[in-house]
């Protein structure tokens, strides 16, 4: 059998030239650069606040700084669902054909029926490590060449792994990596303002959740169905669910204040055994909640769609229609969002796993 890394350039669009010029732009030089310089800029920062606030003491004129960290969740989640809805849509208006097989071997046989340009993989796999380097090197302090390696590390392999299950050309995947780079690039003049957003605003929380669903409601309509419509709609709802989560959280004040501010760099607390017990106890903890969650709301919202459209019950095919397949995954995956932000942490609270 032929490995599946097989390298496909479609005749009616060619991306060569766009792809030279943006790997041209965005080099590994001027990431590394742009990073370093960030960090420095918050090391600077931290030693000027450090020394204010020593002089305060001794003058008896406490210093107060204005310096805020912001739960970063609500960020990444957007940053993460605005990549894949684009990857996503992106894959229905090219319809590029995944590799041929033969003279690949497709290892997945679930996507198949889905198009290949761009991998949403790979597109998942640089904003996830992207933005959560950017959102931690502020916070903590670890070596960033370390988190750097980790990030291209971790997207490499996921990008290598789609190649492998003969899933995507190298195109597909670079044509994912890329679009995910130029995304983060203009977006990031942005994250202050999303990360500074009222999120007490009911206005915040009814945008946050009709916006999405409007979006997914009016995907591009295929030929045939594939998948992809039912992927992008759980993808948008979990993410809309976890903000939820967050915003029920800050509104509602589920979450206790740390009585004194949190320094601008803190150290990873070591993992101890102990540590590791309890991660593993709050995960099985939750993760059951999570799918009772899942299954219940799911069986619910099916049963109030099949009888409003008048649907023959545990009817396959009635389950991918438009007006049926987008509500019940958009409520369903929803509801999983919030109760992994908002009611698992309660359940752990009052079990004493915090």
């Amino acid at each position: 059998m032929q490995s599946g890394v097989f390298l496909t350039v479609p005749p009616v669009v060619h991306l060569d030239s766009a792809i030279e010029l943006a790997m041209e732009r965005i080099t590994f030089a001027h990431l590394v650069h742009f990073m370093k310089s960030r960090k420095e800029s918050l090391t600077a920062a931290k030693s000027t606040v450090e020394a204010a606030q020593n002089l305060g003491t001794k003058t008896g004129k406490p210093f107060e700084s204005n310096i805020h960290h912001h739960d970063r969740s609500e960020l990444n989640g957007t940053t993460q669902k605005l990549v894949m809805y684009v990857g996503q849509v992106a894959k229905d208006i090219l319809k590029w054909p995944r590799p041929s097989s033969p003279p690949v071997v497709k290892l997945e046989k679930r996507v198949m029926a889905e198009f290949g340009m761009p991998s949403t993989h790979a597109m998942a796999a640089t904003a996830i490590s992207c933005t959560l380097l950017i959102s931690t090197m502020d916070r903590y302090q670890y070596p960033f060449v370390l988190g750097l390696v980790m990030a291209v590390a971790f997207s490499t392999m996921v990008c290598l792994s789609r190649l492998y299950t003969g899933m995507h050309t190298v195109l597909d995947v670079l044509g994912g990596v890329l679009i995910t780079a130029l995304l983060i690039v203009l977006t990031y003049p942005a994250w202050t303002l999303i990360d500074c957003l009222d999120s007490a605003s009911p206005l915040f929380l009814v945008g946050i959740i009709i916006v999405p669903f409007i979006l997914c409601y009016n995907y591009p309509v295929s030929e045939y169905y594939s998948p992809t419509r039912a992927d992008t709609t759980t993808i948008m709802a979990a993410g809309t669910g976890m903000i939820v989560g967050l915003w029920i959280n800050h509104f509602f004040q589920l979450v206790s204040k740390p009585t004194e501010p949190l320094p601008v760099i803190q150290n990873i607390p070591p993992l101890i055994t102990n540590k590791l017990v309890l991660s593993l106890t709050k995960f099985t903890v939750g993760i059951v909640l999570i799918l009772l969650v899942r299954q219940l709301v799911q069986n619910l919202s099916l049963q109030v769609l099949f009888s409003w459209f008048k649907v023959v019950t545990r009817n396959k095919e009635a389950r991918r229609r438009l007006e049926i397949e987008v509500p019940y995954k958009f409520v369903t995956y929803t509801s999983v969002g919030i109760c992994a932000t908002t009611f698992v942490p309660m359940l752990h609270k009052s079990l004493g796993l915090l």
